[in-house]
This record gives structure tokens, sequence and C-alpha cells, in this order.
């Protein structure tokens, strides 16, 4: 058809076809083509066109930018779409975990989804509509608040568009909206939501327990009956029990209290259901709409008390009385009485009054009332209330006879009368009964008294008041008082005809007879007829008779006949404020002026009046008087009053009254006559501000009660009033008086000014406000901000964005600002512009409103929820900066060229784009479609504007350089690829700049690293600004700044610096993501090394290095890593010297010499050592600072340094420490960080972390990561991946001291700190089988690839975790690999029997029982036997011609195992008593290890080294070792029984000469054994050992 169609999807396509387009349930589209079952969408694809539903729309703006509005209802539209941006966040609920709002706004979008279904339905009335739709805008207004989202600014439901009103009324509206947002009903997601009081029915249900007698029995009330919708179809009335009935008055008050004790709690099948209609308008109305509802014979019931309003002809004469207490006398009975009150009506002929006691609504009227009866009670409370509809003819007269009665408990129907009280219905004097407590005199009596002639009561006194007017009363009456017994009842009179001296009850009748007594005589009664008229109406003033205003307006308009009254009004009131000068006392004048509106509604209905009956006449001389009165009026404003307090009455009382007279000089006068009689008037007041607080308050309110009138609504007559209006808010804001009320002025009139443009033209009225206000806002703007920064300030707090815009009232004056600004035209701009006398005054006012905009956007002045009111800011801000922008490049460019304004501008312009409110990739993409829509992205328009002015400062650059590249490196940090694309020429503008000016552009580069670390670091910035500065494709219609630059001379330095930026980025962006999200601390602990070392090595950023070194440090005294934290520190005092060089403040260090700060870090570093029991780190420190403090004779500090150097010498000996593993942890994948993507690195793990605890611990650091099984190197595919993959295994640290490691007699405690720490490579051994595998012996085909990792740094450093530089990788032969297994195993039983020996292990032997255990076992069950099968076979020894010197070197090994007498005989030594048994099962084992080697025969050599160890057994001590070589026979294991318990540890490369002596010469030659033998005991067998001098 040529028109676009709105269309909304009733099913999901998933675009699974050639050009299809993906849909969602519920979303619009817009139809541009239909052909053959498919659809063409704007958004350019095709789906099935049986998936969407046609709905009316209208399309507006027709072109690129068409809208397509639909034609339905508003509220339906923003239901519906709310409904679809709620359905994201619901579910993200639900993955956070926040389960209980998750179901609570379920539960909402069901009932949203339910009433739009009966909004849609089109079958409610218009009130149920409006119902409805309340119902709505609750729920919306919940699930924004609860989600987080924007407040909505509604008028009658719909939402407001910001360009309708004014920002004032936009302001207000959405403050009203944000004040009572914390009173929102919280229980929305109920049933129904509760609002109003307690209220309670007056359902008693009686029980009869005598005859025409009723008790109490129990009350059903309704708690919180709710008024939300038209009907209820069911409602439950519980029913509660009273347990004490003589507390039955307070029933109601016990269940408000929750008094639980005094009442018995409803039972849910105990109680009763009804149903309610609320119906709304007067009662005919009611009655009109319906009929059906009143032909059911339903009851009217008035509301008890005045009605609001008592309109002419509406008659009532009610009078309610409320049965409250009684106080009686026992009588001589032993129990108290059973009392009930009769009461009667009767007239002034004692004649009982018929039916005029009701007891509720839809009951018959009675002539008779009986209360109930509380059980035995003297002191009965009933609390009843009846009705008495007496008619007005029988009241004068009428009297209420009370008479008590004891009902007997055994005879039922017995009652006697003992006692009566009485009350008259009106006084003596025409008033009726007041509206109080009345307590009765009760006189006595019995049945046999007669009440037929009831004067002879009614002359006594039926109270205490009545009783003071009767003062001698006969004392032999038939009824006598009883004095101790009293009666008390309420009264409340609810009638138009009868008064308690209420003149506002006859107000039509007193008002006619004023004014005809005015007629007959003026000159006589004028005056007083005039004080009487002031009296009536200020009584009307009275909150009690406020609602007899309209009363008064009917009768002015309907019944007042007072034609010829306005001559003597008029000369009245001109009469009494002429005279205010003059008089000392001024209450009639006072008062007067207070009643000024309703005298003149008089005066101008009778000129009315008047003109009508005589066809016009004497019109010159009403308006001759009524310009005399004014002139009289500006004579009384005029007057000095600051030496008199009455005349300030005066005049407050007048300009109170003055605004309501407006309207009726309207009906006389034309718009602008009235206008000049306003202007004349509020021009004659004081225009100074020193005439009183007081007076400037009420002159202000008058003048905002003008602009709030009718008057000030006509263009005429705001062109004629503007200038005084605006003459006296500019003085006020001059000398910063009553903000509030100019506030609330300017507020009014922006509201009007906003409504007539859009109906007319208002350029004449913008400019005079912009004349007369534009300053003088900015001014007090720029006051109250700095005010409320001063102030917090003082507080030491941070800022407040609820203290400054809603305590100090700065949102009532941005909003007026913003007002005048959106209404100013170009005509207004210019204007404004050429009529600045100078450029200073150009100048100044620049700066002031640059500060403002400023100020606006760093303050944020308005909460973060009120969106609307941020938008729209934004919008008129940088409109406005697009105007004044040519007027800055105009006047302050060339010659002119003022730094300050222009730095002002950029600044302006910085902030505004980096504004929280406009960063719309944060918000959702419904709130994101919105917001472009309406305003576009105002951070590109803001961007072009700031790229222009850049472009127009020619040489003036230079000036901004260094200073503006921070700012300006800011905005490219924003996610916005225009933006950048924008801003990332200005860079290469100051390198080049700078080039020519200095021949380098190091400014620019130092400023450009310090500012992208701080701008980095504070989260902003993305992944594609990394490839800003080199990549091309981010760009289209610019070259990147890499490609500006290559085209330029110093193209060489300006590559390298762009690449370093590049590099930068990469870490800072990684820097960023750890330290913003809920990264382990692992990890942020090597993004900070990572950039840490690339201020250091890259860059040389001295500074930023030591940044973060601290920064570091800071994490590792998080996580608690001390040792670490030690190492990081030292890297600044490492770049300090023992010099006095004084050094600044920087940091947290104090300004200080740098020897000072050089030892402070020393002691700090020695501390964490120590906290890291890494004392030996701590050690050379100690010796360094004693080094200091020696040579500065600091002994006091030296004998301190040199005591902490012997305690952690003690530590390292007594203390344990444990000996942690390492993990070798590779990441691979692009998915991991920059720092780690595709590195392998070798971990510390903590105490008692063990391999699987290590995995577990990264693969909850990377949750998204997948664990390798293997430990192979991955290929390529894994390495591009987009995914992680960790490798993870352990690894055994490779000492480079050995020396330490090898000295026997040096304790295990110093050992074992070096066989962990100062370790920078790792051995990694996989087995493997090369060839075919030996199934009979595994071991003749495993070889072991060994993988030496070499890292970057030591462990432990400054972190926990180091980079593997270097990876080495070699195969380990099977022969080779049995070789160092057997070695470690003889090191390890080596080391250990040394310790046993020294005394450095004590008491617990299991070490070494489990190693002696896993030697003897291992050769007993296999393990040595399968390395003799394997590599002493003939065969192999054959093959392997080479390896004869290394199978050599195993047998001597596995020799080596051989003596293990030494560790058996230390065993048993130190051995419990009931671990005997294992070392009995050790020497069996051993003797079947020596069977099991009985074919070996070689020579064993006894290392130097290892003397000392077996000296002692020896009989020698280490000195004489030194000078014997001990040939130790080695021989076959079936030698004698002497020889077989012979057991020697050790063998070294270090060997002395030996000598191979056989079985047979040993025992042939006797001589050699008698005479040159030593003999050892060992505990087991005795054994000979030859010794013989070298």
């Amino acid at each position: 058809s040529g028109y676009p169609a709105k269309h909304h999807m009733i099913c999901s396509f998933r675009g699974a076809v050639p050009q299809g387009l993906v849909l969602e349930l519920g979303e619009t589209v817009q139809i541009l083509e239909k052909c053959e079952g498919k659809c063409f969408s704007l958004l350019q694809g095709i789906f099935p066109a049986n998936y969407i539903h046609l709905k009316k729309a209208v399309v507006s703006n027709r072109g690129q930018y068409e809208t397509v509005v639909p034609l339905e209802d508003s509220v339906v539209t923003e239901v519906t779409a709310t409904l679809q941006e709620w359905a994201v966040l619901w579910k993200q609920l639900y993955v956070k975990h926040k389960v209980d709002l998750f179901y609570k706004l379920r539960h909402v979008m069901n009932e949203l989804i339910d009433l739009r279904r009966q909004l849609l339905s089109g079958h409610l009335t218009q009130d149920q509509v409006r119902e409805v739709k309340r119902h709505l805008t609750v729920r919306l207004d919940w699930g924004n608040e609860h989600l987080g989202l924007d407040l909505v600014p509604r008028k009658d439901f719909e939402v407001v568009d910001s360009d309708q009103i004014s920002v004032s009324d936009l302001y207000k509206m959405v403050r009203n909206l944000w004040e009572i947002h914390d009173s929102r009903l919280k229980n929305v997601h109920k049933k129904e939501i509760t609002i109003g009081e307690n209220v309670f029915s007056p359902f008693t249900f009686k029980n009869k327990t005598y005859a025409h007698a009723s008790k109490p029995h129990s009350i059903i009330s309704a708690i919180k009956l709710t008024f939300l919708s038209s009907f209820y179809p069911e409602l439950v009335f519980f029913c509660f029990r009273c347990n004490n009935e003589n507390e039955w008055c307070q029933i109601h008050e016990n269940i408000i209290r929750k008094s639980s004790t005094k009442y018995t709690a409803p039972s849910s099948n105990y109680g009763l259901i009804i149903s309610l209609q609320l119906l709304r308008g007067d009662m005919e109305q009611v009655r009109r709409e319906n009929p059906m509802i009143f032909n059911r014979g339903v009851s009217v019931t008035r509301k008890l008390g005045f009605p609001d309003v008592i309109m002419p002809g509406d008659i009532r004469n009610d009078l309610y009385l409320t049965l409250e207490k009684g106080d009686f006398e026992r009588g001589g009975k032993s129990v108290q009485k059973n009392i009930e009150v009769t009461m009667y009506v009767l007239y002034a002929d004692g004649e009982i009054l018929k039916d005029c006691i009701s007891l509720g609504s839809g009951e018959p009227s009675r002539s008779a009332y009986h209360s109930f009866v509380l059980y035995h009670n003297n002191s009965p409370r009933w609390g009843e209330i009846i009705k008495l509809p007496i008619p007005i003819d029988r009241f004068r007269g009428s009297h209420l006879r009370f008479e008590f009665r004891h009902c007997s408990t055994k005879d039922k129907g017995e009652k006697k009368l003992f006692g009566f009280a009485f009350t008259p219905l009106m006084r003596d004097d025409g008033t009726t009964l007041s509206d109080d407590i009345h307590e009765l005199y009760v006189y006595k009596c019995d049945e046999n008294s007669t009440f037929n002639n009831h004067a002879l009561y009614l002359g006594l006194p039926c109270c205490k008041e009545d009783y003071n007017g009767c003062p001698n009363i006969p004392s032999s009456l038939i009824f006598q008082r009883s004095t101790k017994e009293s009666f008390s009842v309420s009264t409340q009179l609810s009638s138009t005809k009868l008064t308690q001296n209420d003149l506002c009850a006859f107000l039509q009748d007193i008002l006619d007879t004023l004014f005809v007594v005015l007629d007959d005589n003026t000159e006589k009664y004028g005056l007083l007829v005039f004080q009487s008229l002031v009296f009536i109406i200020n009584l009307l003033r009275d909150s009690k008779y406020f609602h007899f205003r309209p009363v008064m307006d009917t009768y002015i308009q309907k019944h007042f006949a007072g034609a010829l009254a306005y001559k003597e009004l008029i000369r009245c009131l001109k009469w009494y404020m002429d005279r205010s000068a003059e008089l000392v006392r001024q209450d009639h004048i006072q008062e007067a002026m207070r009643a000024l509106e309703y005298l003149f509604k008089f005066i101008v209905q009778s000129r009315i009046l008047y003109s009508r009956a005589t066809c016009g006449m004497e019109e010159e001389q009403f308006r001759s008087s009524i310009q005399e009165l004014f002139q009289s009026i500006r004579f009384v404003l005029s007057l000095d009053s600051r030496s008199s307090e009455t005349l300030i009455f005066t005049q407050a009382a007048l300009l109170n009254s003055f605004p309501a007279i407006f309207d009726e000089l309207l009906q006389m006068f034309t718009v602008q006559e009235v206008a000049e009689f306003v202007r004349g008037t509020l021009g004659s007041m004081p225009s100074t501000v020193h005439i009183g607080q007081s007076m400037d308050v009420v002159k202000l309110q008058s003048i905002a009660r003008t602009v709030d009138s009718r008057l000030f609504s006509f263009s005429e007559s705001r062109r004629i009033l503007l200038p005084v209006v605006l003459h006296h808010i500019h003085l006020h804001l001059r000398q910063q008086k009553e903000l509030l009320i100019c506030s609330g002025i300017l507020s009014s009139i922006f509201s009007i000014i906003k409504t007539s443009s859009l109906e007319g033209d208002v350029v004449e009225e913008v400019e005079m406000m912009v004349e007369s206000l534009l300053d003088v806002l900015l001014q007090t703007l720029l006051t109250i901000m700095s005010k409320s920064q001063s102030q917090e300030a003082v507080r030491g707090q941070r800022f407040s964005i609820t203290c400054f815009s809603l305590t100090f009232g700065s949102g009532e004056y941005v909003s007026c600002l913003l007002s005048l600004l959106r209404q100013m035209s170009d005509t207004h701009f210019q204007h404004l512009l050429d009529n600045f006398q100078s450029k200073d005054e150009l100048k100044e006012f620049l700066l002031k409103i640059f500060c403002v905009f400023r100020n606006l956007m760093k303050m944020s002045v308005f909460p973060r929820d009120w969106m609307v009111m941020r938008l729209l800011t934004s919008n008129i801000i940088v409109t406005t900066v697009q105007y004044l922008s040519s007027a800055l490049h105009k006047n302050f460019t060339e010659t002119d060229f003022d730094f300050k304004v222009w730095n002002s501008y950029f600044s302006l312009a910085v902030l505004f784009i980096n504004q929280p409110s406009l960063q719309l990739e944060n918000a959702t993409p419904a709130k994101r479609k919105k917001i472009l829509d309406k305003y576009g992205d105002m951070r590109v328009m803001m961007a072009y504007e700031l790229f222009s002015m850049w472009q127009n400062l020619g040489e003036h650059k230079i000036h901004f350089i260094p200073g503006m590249i921070g700012p300006f490196l800011g905005v490219t940090l924003v996610p916005q690829p225009e933006v950048r694309n924008i801003m990332i020429p200005i860079f290469h503008d100051m390198m080049d700049w700078e080039q020519r000016k200095n021949g380098n552009f190091k400014q620019v580069e130092a400023e450009l690293i310090d500012k992208l670390d701080s701008l980095v670091s504070e989260g902003k910035g993305d992944e594609n600004y990394r490839e800003l500065f080199t990549s091309s494709a981010v760009f289209s219609s610019l070259h990147s700044l890499l490609e500006k630059i290559e085209q330029e001379t110093w193209r060489e330095t300006g590559i390298s610096f762009v690449t370093s930026v590049t590099r930068l980025m990469e870490r800072l962006l990684d820097y960023r993501d750890c330290m913003k999200g809920d990264e382990t601390e692992n990890k942020k602990i090597g993004c900070t090394v990572n950039l840490m070392n690339f201020y250091k090595s890259e860059i040389n950023k001295e500074e930023m290095y030591i940044r973060y070194i601290h920064k570091l440090c800071d994490m590792h005294l998080q996580a608690e890593n001390y040792t670490e934290a030690a190492f990081t520190l030292l890297l600044y005092c490492e770049l300090l010297q023992w010099e006095d060089r004084p050094l600044r403040e920087f940091l947290h260090y104090p300004s200080q010499s740098e020897w000072q700060r050089k030892e402070g870090l020393c002691r700090k570093i020695i501390h964490y050592f120590n906290k890291g029991k890494s004392w030996e780190f701590g050690i050379p420190l100690c010796r360094e600072l004693a080094m200091q403090y020696e040579s500065l004779y600091d002994y006091q500090s030296l004998s301190w340094i040199r005591k902490m150097e012997a305690t952690y010498y003690d530590n390292i000996m007594e203390q344990q420490r444990l000996e942690p593993e390492f993990f070798r942890v590779g990441f691979y994948g692009r998915k991991f960080p920059f720092f780690l993507r595709n590195k392998e690195y070798v971990c510390r793990g903590h105490d008692y972390e063990r391999l699987e605890a290590f995995q577990q611990r990264m693969l909850s650091e990377f949750p998204q990561a997948i664990a390798m099984q293997h430990p192979n190197h991955p290929d390529d595919s894994i390495l591009q991946c987009d995914a992680q993959y960790l490798q993870i295994y352990a690894v055994t640290p490779i000492p480079d001291n050995i020396d330490v490691l090898q000295m026997d007699r040096v304790p295990d405690r110093i050992k074992s700190f070096y066989r962990v720490n100062n370790i920078r490579k790792f051995r990694y051994d996989r087995p493997f089988h090369k060839g075919p595998k030996d199934k009979d012996n595994e071991f003749k085909s495993l070889w072991i690839e060994r993988t030496t990792l070499t890292l970057t740094h030591s462990l432990p450093g400054i972190s926990r975790w180091f980079e593997v530089e270097r990876r080495e990788l070699v195969e380990v032969s099977p022969l080779e690999n049995a070789i160092q297994v057997v070695e470690n195993k003889n090191q390890e039983l080596r080391t250990l029997i040394s310790q046993y020996q020294h005394k450095q292990m004590h008491g617990n032997i299991n070490l070494l029982s489990m190693c002696l255990n896993g030697v003897i076992d291992a050769a007993v069950n296999g393990g040595i036997a399968r390395y003799q099968e394997a590599f002493f076979d003939k065969d192999y020894i054959t093959k392997h011609p080479g390896d004869a010197e290394k199978i050599t070197q195993l047998k001597e090994l596995m020799q080596e195992q051989v003596l293990l007498f030494l560790g058996l005989a230390v065993h048993e030594k130190f051995v419990h008593p009931e671990m005997r048994p294992l070392h009995k099962k050790l020497i069996d084992q051993f003797q079947m290890m020596r069977s099991s080697l009985y074919h070996v025969s070689c020579t064993y050599f006894l290392k130097a080294s290892n003397l000392k160890t077996f000296s002692p057994f020896l009989g020698v001590n280490a000195g004489m070792a030194r000078n014997y070589s001990i040939r130790i026979l080695k021989y076959s294991l079936s030698l004698s029984e002497h020889m077989q318990s012979i057991q020697v540890t050790g063998v070294s490369p270090n060997l002395l000469p030996i000598f191979r002596i056989s079985k047979r010469s040993l025992f042939s030659n006797s001589s050699i054994l008698s005479g040159k033998c030593r003999w050892l005991q060992f505990g087991l067998r005795c054994a000979p050992i030859f010794l013989q001098n070298s």
C-alpha cells in the first residue's frame, strides 16, 4: 500500500532462512512490503506473515527517522514496553540468586498482564478504567524501583512528555514522585494493597438475658478496609469476643492495640461475609446512575457530624447522643446492681415524642431506648451511640429523661426504678446542647414516683452548670439528688437550622438582614454594616468554618440583591485605607484588609446588579471610584513600615488578600486594565529588600499568588506585569534573600511561558526574562553550589547528591535556569551576546555559565534514577554550548586569545561526554533505543563541537599541552566508536605542535602514559580500545593515529611511542578487568606484577613503577603473603641510597631524607620477612642496617637490630617450617587475560596444599577453564581457540645451593630452607616406554622424559608464581633412571641416620622406620632384583658396552643399600618397646635382602666425607680417619656368620685407595685378622674392619 504498518509478533521466529529476521514474541515490527505470505521489515529481513498481529498506528516524521506510534491507550503501550524490558532483568534475578525478588516480580508481571487485558477489553466504565490504570501505574513504579530502573513521571496515569511541560514542572513532578518513593506500599505482590485507616463496623451481637434487656456478646470488625476498586465481590468481617464485658466499651481500642488477653481472636469459620461497592458523586448523581440499588430498600447513612459543605436548601437536624458511663451506689445490697438505662424524648408539655430515637440506619425509629445490661456492675461503661432525629419545630422545649432500673437475676421480669436524670435540648438563650460530655445529676425515685407532672423535676438543675444558675433551690422537693451518683452522656449536633452560637448556620438570613439595613439607612448604619460584614467574612477564614465559603459564594451569585451596596462598601474600604497612616491601633483596618476578597465580590456583584437594573448607568463614576480605591491601596503599601509594627501587619494583610480580587475585577474591566491596576500596586511596594524579612516574605508571597492567578495566564497582562515581577525577584536574588519563595515564583512563570509557547508567541516575554534573570540565576547557582561544597568539606564527607539537590534547594534553580535556556531561540542568544558592552563582560558570563554547567555534571544534582531530568539537562546544555561556541571562537581566538575561557570550555565538553547518564552502553536495549530516538547520542554531538573548536585554535593549541591530554584521553576511553574517531586526530595535533616547538613530544608522551594509567585504573576503556591507536579498521572516514604519524618526519619516535602505548593498554585493560571484577587475589597480583614490570623495563616510568610496587604490596598483605610483600617492598628500597638527599611527600610517605625513608623501608621489610618465617632473607637486611647504625654510632638502634638478628637465628633452629610444593600451570587459549595467555608459570603452593587442592583452587579461579588431563605440550588448535585450558602438574625444585645440602653436620631445618627457597629451576619427569615393553620386567624399557623449567625470577619473590623463561627437555635412559632412583633413596637414608645420630630429631622415629622399610621391602619384593635382572644380565652388558661404568655405579649404589646394619642399629637404639615387632620384621627382611643379592661381588668404597659419620663406630676420631685409607672387604653374602651383619652407608666420587681381597685370603691370613683388627660392637653382631696406615 506504500504505508508502513505496525505489527506485533504473536510467535517467535528464529530466522532460519536466508535473510530471515530473528524476532521474539511480543516484539514490534514495521512492515514495508508483503509478498507471498512473507513480510519485509524495516530492519531488512523477512519472516512469515502469519506470525504477526496487525495493530493500528500513526506515522510521524516520515523519512529516515520516522516514528510509528500505535493507536492505543498510552498506559497499555507503557505496560507492554515495560514488561518486555523486565523480562530480561527478571531472568537475571534468578541467575544472581535473588530468588525472593524473582518470585515477587513474577507475581507483579502476571498482575500487569491481567490488568492490561482488562483495559484492552473495552468493557470497563470510566471509573473502572481509572482504577485499573492506577493499579497498573502503582505496580509499574514498584517494579522499576526494585529493579533499579528510572523514575517515570506521570500525569493522570500517563507518562509525561518532557517536551510539553517546562523543566520546572518536570522537576517538581519527579521530586514529588521521588519523595513518595519510600512510602510506596511494599506488599504490592499481595492480592490487594491495603490503604486507609483502621475501620470498624458498628455491628454488635446482643444476647437476650432478661426480659426486654440485652447484654453485649460479640463484635464484628473489619480491620483495614480497602478502597482500591469500585466493587468487592467478597469481604470478611471477623468476629471478636470481649473476654470481660466490663471492658466492652474499649474493645475497639484493645483490638487496635492487639491486647489479645482482653478479647478472643476470631476464627476462620466465625464472621460475616459481605460485599461492598464504591459509588462516586453526590447523592442525586448516585441515585440517577444506580436506580436498581435504591429499589432494594437501601438505607442512606449521613456522615456523623457536620458535612464539609452545607449548601442553601440542604436541611438537616440530627442530634447524636452517646451513652458514656454511670457511677451508682450499691443501695444496701450485698452485690452490685444490673443497671439498665431507659431514655425518652419529651416535649414541653410532657408528651413523649414518638419515633424520635434511631438505633441505626435502616432500623425503624422508636419512642424509647433501652441500654444493654452489664452484669453486677455499679460503674457501667456503655459507649453506645443513638441518633435523635427530632423535628425542628419540636426541638425547643424538649428534654431527655434517663431512667435507671435494677434488673433482678431471680425474677426475670422484675425491674426496679431507683433513679433518673434529665437534660433539656436547648438553653434559655436559644442555643442547643453543646458538643461535649455532660455529667448529669442523678435524682432518687422509685416505681411509685410519678412523672406525670414533668415540671416537678424540670425546675431542678440537671448538671453542675445548671446548678450554678439556680442558687436557691428548696430542700423540700419530691426528688432528691443523690450526690454520690452521676451519669454522663456526650452529644454532637448536626443541624442546618439550630445553632450552638453559630452564625454560619444562618448565614443567608443574617446577610439578607444586613444589606436590608444598609439600604434603609446608609448614612447611619453604613459603617456598622461594613464592620459586621467584615466580621462574618473573617469568620469564614477560620478552619472550622472554611467549608462554608462555597455557601457564601452561592449566596453572592444567587441570593445577594444589594444593588446599591457597592458604593458604601467602596467608600468604607477607602476610608479605612486612608486612615492607616494616622491610627496607632489598626485592628479594624487589618480585619478589613483580610476581608478584601469577599468585599470585592460583594462590590462587583452589586455593581453588576445595579448595571443590569439601570442599563449601565454611572459606569464612569464606578471606574473612578475603583481607581481612587487603588490609589489608596498603593498609598498604604508605599508607607515606610520599618518603624511601625502595626503598619507592617496592615500592609501584610493587604498584600495577602490583594491577589484574590483579580478575578472579580476581570468581570468589570479588561485584562489590560486590571494588569495596570496590579502593576501600579506591585510597583508601589518598596523596591529594597531591607524593609524587614517578614515583609519580604509577604511581598513575595503576594507576587507568587499574582503569578498563579488567572490574570497572569493572559499574554496581554503578562507583558505588563512581568517587568515589575522580575524586578522584585532580581533584587532578592542579588541579595540572596528568600530564595525558596523566589524559586517557586520563577517555576510558575516558566510553567506558564512553556504552556503559552505551545499556543502562541512568547518571544518578547522570554527576552525580558533573559535580560533580567539569566545572569543573576547563574550567580545564585554558583553561590549555592559553593556553600554546599564548603559545608561538605567541613564535614569531611563525600558530596551527597541527595543533600545537594534536595537540601540546599539547588534543584529548583537548576530547573529554572534550564527552563529559561530551553525557551531561548537563536534570536535570544544573538541578542544576549550582542548586548555585552565589552569582552570582559562576555568573558565573565561565559566563565559563569561554563562553571555552572560543569558543576551540574560533577555534582550530579539529580539522583541516579532521575534519568528524565538528567537527559533533558544534557540536551539543554549541548544546545546552549553550540550557541556559545561561535561567540567564544569569534571573540577569544586570535590576538584576544584567553586561555581561561577556552580551558573552561574544553573541561566542560570533556565532563559532558563522560557523564554516566550518557553512557548508553550500560543501559538496557529498550532504554538505549528510547534515548537515541528522542535525543540521539549527545556525546557525539559534543565531540564534534569540541573537535571543531580545537581546530579553530590554530597556533594556540600549544597552550593546552600537556594540560588537556588527560581529559581528551578520557574522552577516547568512552566506548563509542564515533567519539573515538573524532578525538584521536587531536593527539596527532598535540604531538605535532610540541615537536615543532621543542623538537620532541616528551610532554605528550609522559602525560599520555600517566593519564592512561589513571583513567583505565578507574574502570574506563574496553577491548576495542587497545586497537585504537594502531588499527585503521576502527575508523571508517579517518586514518588511525599510527597512519597519520607514518607521514611525519618524526615517524620513528612516533611509531615507537604508539607501539608502547598499545602494549601498555593491553596490560592496563587486563589490570582493570581484574580489579573491577570478582577476581581472585592471584589474578590481581599477576596483573599488577605484569604492569609493574612493564613500567620498569619498557618505558622506564619510575614513579608509576613505585606506585604499583605499593599496590602489589598491599595486595600481598591482604592475602597474608608476607614474604612476597617483603620482596615487593624491597624493590623500592633498592632504588634508594643511604644518602641525606631530601625527598618530597609521596604516596603515604612524608617529606623526609632518602636515608630515613630507606631505613623505614628496611625495618618494614624485616618485619614482613619475620611474619612470613623467611628469616634467612631478613638477616642480610639486619646486617645492612647494623652497618649503617654502627657508622653513625647509633648504638641503641645497633643493639636492637643485633638482637633482632639473633632472634632470627633462634627462630631458624627452633620453629617448624613446612616445605611447600610447587606446581607448573599452563594457560592456553585466547580467552585468558593478556598476561596469562598461552604462557606457563610455576606457582609456589600454600602450606599443606597438595596437587588436588591446587587444581581445585585454580579451576575455581577460572570457572570457564577446562582441565587438560595430559602433560603434553598443546598444539596450535588449543593455543588459538576462544576458550580456556589449564594444564597443571607438580614439579620438583632444583636447588642452586648444593654445598650446604651435602654437609652432613648441617641441621636439616637449615637444609630444608635451601631445598625450597631461591629456586629458579624446576624438574618434571614423565615416564614412557621406548620400543617394545618387556612384560616380565618393565624397567628394561622405562625411559624418563625430563623437563627442566627455568623461571624469569627465583621463588619466592614478588609473586607466588613466575613465568617460565626457558624449558629444556632431555631423555633419561632406564639405566640412568635406576641409578638416580637408588642414589636418591640412599641419600634420604643417609640423611635420616645422620640426623638421629646427632640428635637433630628426637622421640619419634617414624621417618626412619618408613625409610628403612621402604628400602628393605623394595629389595626383598623385587625392586633391586628387577634392576639386577635388567642391567646386570650378560646380554644387556654385551649389547650396551658403553654402559659399563654406569653398571658399576649402580652396583656400588646397591651395595651401599646392603650396609643397612648402621640404620638398623640406630633404629634399635631409639625404637619404642611397642614397635619392637616392627624392628624384628626389618631384621628378618634384611636377611632376605642379603640372600637375594648373593651373587653380587664388588668392592665398596667409603668416602672421606662420611668418615665423621662412622668414626664413633670405627673407634677412631675424625682426625685419625683422615690419615687412614679404609679398605673394607666386599664379599659374597655366603660368608661366615662373623661377617653377616656388616653395613656401611655412603659412596662418593672422592674414593680412597682400595684393595680387592678374596674370601680365602681373608681367613687364611690369621695374623692379619689377629694383629691388625679392631672390633666394633653394633648391637647385632661383631664384624672385623681392617685398618691399615696409608
